[in-house]
């Protein structure tokens, strides 16, 4: 009779030791995954990540240093949202001087009964050649740190 029980309970420590491992394994894919790929500087996708990281981070003199010098100079700054974004590469259209990024961005804001809420958009960023490097010519406006007629 007590053949039974024991059953049970061997049953019951084998499914606590299999939780355990998925949450070791669960744990340790978070750590392992880390930051993004750093792209390389020198190609729009590289300047799209930057400026994007320089705004999230609320670096705004980072983020000035990848807009074409006029809008740099001319920049209006504006307030920033305190809301958590990220950005992800889409596409990228690269011309003899002029490229077009296109990347979505989620912006994750609040914390309602069931958890933060994300908004998703689509948005696209025009860059130039200047004196050989890319400058960033418009910016969508989720990420943008100069008023319209700045950089927009």
């Amino acid at each position: 009779m007590n053949a039974a029980p024991a059953r049970a309970d061997r049953a019951l420590i084998g499914i606590g030791i299999a939780i355990a491992l998925v949450v070791v394994a669960a744990v340790i894919a978070v750590l392992v995954r880390g930051a993004p790929e750093q792209l390389d500087e020198s190609t729009p996708e590289g300047v799209v990540q930057r400026y994007s990281a320089a705004v999230i981070a609320g670096d705004e003199q980072a983020a000035l240093e990848y807009l074409v010098p006029e809008l740099a100079e001319s920049c209006e700054r504006v307030e920033r949202f305190d809301d958590e974004v990220r950005v992800s590469l889409v596409a990228t259209t690269e011309r003899e001087s002029s490229a077009d990024v296109e990347v979505a961005i989620v912006t994750t804001y609040g914390g309602g009964l069931f958890g933060p809420d994300e908004y998703r958009s689509d948005g696209s960023f025009d860059l130039v050649r200047v004196d050989d490097e890319w400058r960033i010519e418009s910016v969508p406006w989720e990420l943008a740190v100069c008023a319209p007629g700045g950089v927009g």
